[in-house]
């Protein structure tokens, strides 16, 4: 038996289900804490510290999504794949059908809208790029990045792009800005490439087309830009401090710009003017105040990322076994039923597999060409979701979803595209793995074919070949099975033999004693 991811989009959809709204979560929370704290750090330890909370949201998210310890999966020795029945024995049923699943409708949606945010702002860089051409080079300038001038004067101050950014100025930058402005702006844009705000504003598209349906991702967008400005501005004047009023003119000298540049960063006045002019009359703080910022903010980051990675852990409950499970058993057994008004033998397989919650666990008969595949869920108080997936000959013939409570039978039927065939799906959930325990009560294998035997009769068989005394077989009863083993550890055989009679085995050293479930 192997652990295997369900094949394609199903692998996809699950993944994203689990883990995307520990996502949300996690933005909302960083993004709802630097709203709160970015005017007061910025008051308290200026404009640039308030910009490095923006480092909050995105470390929110990857702390989100790391990975837990668990307990890892244990392997079950090769499992019987026989038809098993009993006489006489009945079991609840719990019909199920197959539900709705929102996440096969959801995540394509998603990944629409992803699509959609990411192609309008490859547009919008599209559409900036070529109000480019005709743009020359000024080798006058000297910069630490590529300067040229727009054709147009609608076009810049800017710093366009990230890899190969250049520092775009408009047309009549040498007429509509004195040499004071002129070097002010150069500075402006330098610092912007310096920084690295290039790349942020990259980062921030990105988690903006990935989170698209959050209104609180847009409204981050347009406050980190705003930030972003600020904290440029405060950066420019701690070196130029004593040319505030020719800074506050270079920006009233600045037309607002026509398009959106999302990779790049704008010296307009789409963001607040009155916001970035009132700032420039306020006094820089200190160094001792930036470094204690510095501190400030990398103590809140270690504490929001530890907060939401712990807030992450999967929690198991007092009292609710469905969660407490470091793993599940599903007792399953699927029968392939021809509806075509002529009897044949069923064909299927009884397994059983344990395996840990969310991981799917397969296992098949290639001599048959049968495979089996489930994924258990919890699902509340000792319920589980399991989805289970049939295929024969490599052909998917049942696909069921089902919600089943820890040690009752669920079941469903279905007809299989052929629409000749039936497919009958019974799944009992254990926690734990009990058939791990009987599997390594002795190492004994059996081969046992059974036809209207007595219970009895057949578990003194199985305890003579593994060496095991029972204590109290009377309390099978004397029901009637029939079954067939092959190959199987005589603890499993023991195991299900005690289920058709109602019964679990408990194992004692060589002794077996068999109690009510």
């Amino acid at each position: 038996m192997n652990d295997l991811p369900l094949p394609g989009i199903e692998s996809l959809t699950m993944a994203w289900a689990a883990r995307g709204w520990l996502a949300l979560l996690a933005f909302t929370a960083a993004v709802l804490v630097v709203a709160a704290l970015r005017k007061p750090c910025r008051r308290w330890f200026g404009a640039e510290r308030a910009f490095q909370l923006w480092l909050l949201p995105p470390l929110a998210l990857l702390a989100s999504q790391l990975p837990h310890a668990t307990a890892s999966p244990v392997q079950l020795p090769p499992l019987v794949y026989t038809i098993t029945s009993a006489l006489g024995a009945t079991a609840p049923h719990a019909d199920v059908t197959a539900s709705f699943d929102w996440r096969a409708a959801a995540l394509p949606l998603w990944l629409t809208g992803v699509a959609v945010v990411f192609g309008f702002a490859v547009m919008a860089q599209r559409r900036y790029r070529e109000r480019l051409h005709g743009a020359t080079p000024m080798a006058e300038v000297s910069t630490s990045r590529p300067v040229v001038r727009a054709a147009s004067a609608g076009v810049g101050p800017a710093l366009v792009g990230v890899w190969r950014s250049r520092i775009v100025l408009p047309a009549d930058f040498r007429q509509r800005y004195d040499a004071t402005e002129q070097a002010l702006i150069l500075a402006h844009e330098t610092t912007h490439a310096r920084r690295g705000d290039g790349w942020w504003c990259l980062l921030a598209q990105m988690l903006v087309a990935l989170l698209w349906c959050h209104p609180l991702a847009w409204w981050a967008l347009a406050a980190l830009r705003h930030d972003q400005e600020l904290a440029c501005d405060a950066a420019v004047l701690r070196e130029h401090g004593a040319q505030r009023r020719s800074y506050a003119n270079a920006m009233l000298k600045t037309q607002s710009a026509a398009l959106a540049l999302p990779v790049g960063c704008t010296w307009s006045p789409r963001h607040p003017l009155t916001e970035r002019i009132a700032m420039l009359k306020l006094p820089a703080p200190n160094r001792q105040r930036r470094h204690t910022g510095i501190i400030a903010i990398c103590g809140l980051t270690m504490a929001v990322a530890g907060s939401v990675y712990a807030a992450s852990t999967p929690v198991k409950g007092a009292g609710d076994s469905a969660k407490a499970a470091a793993e599940y058993q599903l007792n399953m057994n699927v029968e392939q039923n021809a509806d075509d008004g002529h009897a044949s033998q069923p064909e299927g397989m009884s397994v059983e597999l344990c395996m840990v919650p969310g991981k799917t666990g397969t296992v098949a008969n290639r001599d048959r060409g049968w495979q089996i595949d489930a994924t258990p869920s919890p699902e509340g108080s000792n319920r589980l979701r399991i989805d289970v997936a049939v295929m024969v000959a490599g052909k998917l013939v049942a696909k069921h979803r089902m919600d089943a409570k820890l040690g009752e039978l669920a079941h469903v039927t279905d007809k299989g595209p052929d629409g000749v065939h039936d497919y009958t799906i019974e799944v009992t959930p254990l926690a734990g793995c009990p058939a791990r325990v009987a599997a390594e009560a002795s190492p004994a294998r059996v081969t046992e074919h059974a036809k209207n035997a007595s219970v009895r009769v057949v578990a003194e068989a199985l305890a003579a070949t593994a060496g095991w005394t029972l204590v109290n077989p009377d309390a099978l009863g004397n029901g009637s099975v029939t079954l067939s083993f092959k190959d199987m550890p005589a603890g499993t055989a023991m195991q299900r033999l005690a289920d058709l009679a109602g019964m679990k085995p408990v194992f004692e050293g060589k002794q077996v004693r068999f109690e009510p479930k």
